[in-house]
C-alpha cells in the first residue's frame, strides 16, 4: 500500500473498530476486546510505517476537496511532517496499551463495551487531528475529543464527583473552543484557505492581517484544551474517570493536542512579540503553581494531573521560545512515562483499596504487594523528575536549554524576556516536581502500620503493559539525540551545560530535601499511635477505584480524611499548603465571578418567566373562560328578556346614531 492509504487507514481503523464495538457490544460480546484492542494495535503499526517511509524528509502532502464552500474551500488533507509522524507513533503506543489494560482493569465493568469504543473513538480523533492538513478537519477531531472525554470522564456516574467533573471537562474546554473557533475562521479569512501549508505559505510572506487577534484567539482553545493557566482547573477533577482513561487524556490525546497544535502553526504565533510574551507568562504561571499544588494533594491522582500540568506547562514554555523540536521531544517522553505512572497508580489503588497518600503512609510493605508497579513507578518518577539518565531528562533539559538561548540572546525567534521567564520558572518547577515526585513515593511506598490488605494479583495484561512502557521512560531520551533532529527541522536537541548542571542539581536538591522532610516528620509521628487502616473487602480493580474517587471515605472511614503527620508537604509548604491543596481557590474565584452570577441569572428569568410571562399567559386562557361564564348567566331561557334588551339596544343605537348626525 501506498504511504497516503497508510495514513488514511491510521485514523480510520480506531474509528470503525469504535463503530464496530457499539453495534456488537449487546449482541456478540465476545468480539468486544478483540475489537477495541487489535484496530488500535494495527493503526500503531502502519503510524509505525508512515513514521519510517517519511523519515523525517519531504513532508506528505495530499488534499481532495471535501465540499465546495465559497471563497474558503475546506479539504480532506494530509500534512505529514517528522513532527506528526512520531506523535501519531506515540498516540497509538499510549492507546494500544491503555486499550491492553483496560481488558483487566474493567473486566468485570458492565459498560465496558461502550467504555472501548470511547476510548477507541477517542484515538481516531486524536489521530485525525494530528494527521490532519485541514484546519476545519482538524477542529472536528479537536471536538470529537471534548465529546469523548465527557463521556469517559463520566464513566462512573453513579458518583456525584463524576457527574461534576465530566460537566466541568465539557464546559471549560468548550469555553475555550469558541474564540478557538473565532480564531481560527479569522485565519483561515487572512490566509483564503483553511490548508495549512497555504496558511504557514501566508506567514512566511507577511500576508496575516491580524497576528496578534489571531494568536491570542487560538490561545484560549489552547490553554483549554491543553490545561494551561487560566483554563487548568478541569484536569485535576477530571481524575474521577478511570485510570486508563487518564492515562490516555494526560499522555497522549486531549491535552497533547494544544500543545501539537502551537507546534504545527508555529510561525503563525512568532509573528506576534506580543502572542509570544503572553504564552511564555502562560507556560510560567501553570508551571509554577501546578508545582506548588502538586506538593499538597492527598489523592495519588491529583498529584499526577497536577504534574501533567506543569509539564504541559514545559512544552508551552519550549513553544515561546520558539523551538517546537524541544516541545514535542518532551511531549513524546512525557506521554511514555506520565502513562506509565497513571497504569501503575492503578495498580497502586486496587492493591490499597484508596487514593489516599495519607491512607498509603499508614500501610506497611505496600510496595511488596506490587512489585510491579513499585519498579515502573519508580523508573517513572525518575524519568518526570528529570534524573539523568532518564529519558525525562534530557526532554526537560532541552526546554531550559532553548530558553537559555533565547534569554542570552544567542538566538532571535523569540523576545528575550519570554526566554528568561521560561527558564526561571522552568528551575523552579524543577525543583518542584522533584520535591512531589519523592514525596508521592515515599508515601506510597515506605508507609509504616498495619499490613497492607491483600486483593490477589492483579491480571498479566495490566502488569506486562507497565514494563512494556518502563522502556521508553528508560531508554528514548539518550537514544533521541542523534535521531530526532531529522524529523525536527534539523534543531539541535541537546541541552547547554548550564542548563543541565543547574536543572539536575535543583532536581536532587529538591528530593534530598523532601526525603529530609519526610524523615522529621515521621520521627514526629512515630510518637502518635498510627490507628489501623479499613481493609476494603475483595473485588475488580474499577469497583476499588469507584468506590475510592474523590473523597475516599465512603469505602474506607474517616482515615482517608485524616491528616498525614509524616507529610513532608506541609513542613515544606508551611502556611502556604491549604491554599495549594485547593489549587490557590480558583475554582472558587470562578465560581464567584462566574457561576453565582450565571445562576443568578438563570433564577431572574424563572422568576420573570414565571411571574410576568406566565401571568399573561395566563390571563390569556382566563378571559374568555370569563367572558363564556357571564354570556352563560345572560341565556335565562326567557323570551321577554331576551326582547327586552333587544329592545334596549335598539334604542341605544338609535340615540347613539342621532348625537353623531347632530355632531356631524
Amino acid at each position: 500500500m501506498t504511504t497516503t492509504t497508510l495514513a488514511v487507514l491510521v485514523p480510520l481503523l480506531p474509528f470503525l473498530g469504535a463503530a464496530a464495538g457499539l453495534l456488537l457490544g449487546r449482541t456478540a460480546p465476545g468480539f468486544v476486546r478483540p475489537l477495541a484492542v487489535l484496530p488500535t494495535l494495527v493503526s500503531l503499526v502502519f503510524a509505525a510505517v508512515v513514521a519510517v517511509r517519511q523519515g523525517g524528509d519531504q513532508a506528505i502532502n495530499a488534499a481532495t476537496e471535501l465540499t465546495p464552500t465559497g471563497s474558503v474551500p475546506i479539504d480532506l488533507a494530509l500534512y505529514i511532517d517528522g513532527f506528526a509522524a512520531l506523535v501519531a507513533v506515540l498516540v497509538g503506543v499510549v492507546a494500544t496499551c491503555v486499550q491492553i489494560y483496560s481488558t483487566g482493569y474493567l473486566r468485570d465493568d458492565p459498560r465496558y463495551p461502550s467504555y472501548a469504543a470511547l476510548v477507541s473513538l477517542f484515538t481516531s480523533a486524536m489521530l485525525l487531528v494530528v494527521y490532519s492538513g485541514d484546519l476545519m478537519v482538524l477542529l472536528v477531531g479537536w471536538e470529537i475529543m471534548g465529546i469523548c472525554s465527557y463521556f469517559l470522564v463520566g464513566h462512573y456516574w453513579e458518583t456525584p464527583e463524576a457527574r461534576a467533573a465530566s460537566i466541568k471537562a465539557f464546559l471549560v474546554t468548550k469555553l475555550g473552543d469558541v474564540p478557538f473557533l473565532i480564531g481560527l475562521f479569522a485565519l483561515a479569512t487572512d490566509a483564503g484557505s483553511f490548508r495549512i501549508t497555504k496558511v504557514l505559505g501566508t506567514v512566511a510572506s507577511g500576508g496575516l492581517d491580524h497576528p496578534t487577534l489571531i494568536a491570542l484567539l487560538l490561545l484560549a482553545g489552547v490553554a483549554g484544551k491543553s490545561a494551561q493557566f487560566p483554563l487548568h482547573t478541569w484536569l485535576p477533577d477530571a481524575m474521577a474517570g478511570p485510570t486508563p482513561v487518564s492515562a490516555l487524556i494526560h499522555a497522549a490525546t486531549m491535552v497533547a493536542a494544544g500543545v501539537y497544535f502551537v507546534a504545527r502553526l508555529l510561525p503563525v504565533f512568532e509573528a506576534s512579540q506580543a502572542a509570544m510574551i503572553v504564552l511564555a507568562v502562560m507556560a510560567a504561571i501553570t508551571m509554577v503553581g501546578s508545582g506548588l499544588a502538586a506538593l499538597a494533594q492527598d489523592d495519588i491522582k491529583r498529584v499526577l494531573a497536577y504534574s501533567t500540568i506543569g509539564q504541559l506547562g514545559y512544552m508551552t514554555g519550549a513553544l515561546a521560545v520558539a523551538d517546537r523540536g524541544a516541545a514535542v521531544f518532551h511531549l513524546l517522553s512525557h506521554g511514555a512515562f506520565k502513562a506509565l505512572l497513571f497504569l501503575a497508580a492503578g495498580v497502586i489503588i486496587h492493591a490499597a483499596g484508596t487514593n489516599s497518600l495519607a491512607a498509603m503512609s499508614r500501610m506497611g510493605h505496600l510496595r511488596d504487594r506490587v512489585p510491579d508497579a513499585y519498579w515502573t513507578m519508580t523508573v517513572a518518577l525518575l524519568a518526570l523528575a528529570a534524573i539523568p539518565p532518564f529519558s525525562g531528562f534530557f526532554s526537560k533539559e532541552s526546554v531550559l536549554g532553548a530558553a537559555e538561548h533565547v534569554a542570552t540572546g544567542h538566538t532571535e525567534h523569540a523576545p528575550g524576556p519570554a526566554g528568561w521567564l521560561v527558564l526561571v520558572a522552568g528551575l523552579l518547577t524543577a525543583l518542584l516536581t522533584a520535591a512531589y515526585a519523592m514525596r508521592l513515593w515515599l508515601l506510597a511506598f515506605r508507609g509504616r502500620g498495619a499490613e497492607a490488605p491483600d486483593h490477589g494479583r492483579q491480571p498479566l495484561t495490566m502488569t506486562v503493559v507497565l514494563w512494556v512502557l518502563a522502556v521508553p521512560s528508560l531508554a528514548v531520551g539518550a537514544l533521541a539525540y542523534p535521531v530526532l533532529p531529522d524529523w525536527f527541522d534539523g534543531r539541535d536537541l541537546t541541552p547547554t551545560l548550564t542548563t543541565s548542571v543547574l536543572g539536575t542539581g535543583v532536581a536532587l536538591v529538591g528530593g534530598i530535601v523532601t526525603y529530609a522532610a519526610w524523615r522529621h516528620t515521621t520521627a514526629l509521628a512515630a510518637r502518635v499511635p498510627l490507628g489501623a487502616v479499613a481493609a476494603h473487602p475483595e473485588g475488580d480493580a474499577a469497583k476499588v477505584e469507584a468506590e475510592a474517587i474523590a473523597s475516599h471515605a465512603p469505602a474506607y472511614g474517616g482515615v482517608a480524611y485524616a491528616p498525614d503527620p509524616s507529610d513532608p508537604g506541609r513542613l515544606l509548604l508551611g502556611p502556604l499548603h491549604r491554599h495549594a491543596a485547593v489549587g490557590f481557590h480558583l475554582d472558587a474565584v470562578y465560581r464567584t465571578l462566574f457561576v453565582r452570577p450565571v445562576q443568578g441569572g438563570a433564577s431572574l428569568v424563572r422568576f420573570l418567566d414565571r411571574e410576568v410571562v406566565d401571568t399573561y399567559v395566563r390571563g390569556a386562557g382566563a378571559l374568555p373562560r370569563w367572558l363564556g361564564i357571564a354570556v352563560r348567566r345572560a341565556q335565562t331561557g326567557n323570551v321577554q328578556t331576551y326582547v327586552s334588551a333587544l329592545l334596549a339596544g335598539t334604542v341605544v343605537l338609535a340615540v347613539a346614531a342621532v348625537l353623531v348626525a347632530t355632531g356631524a
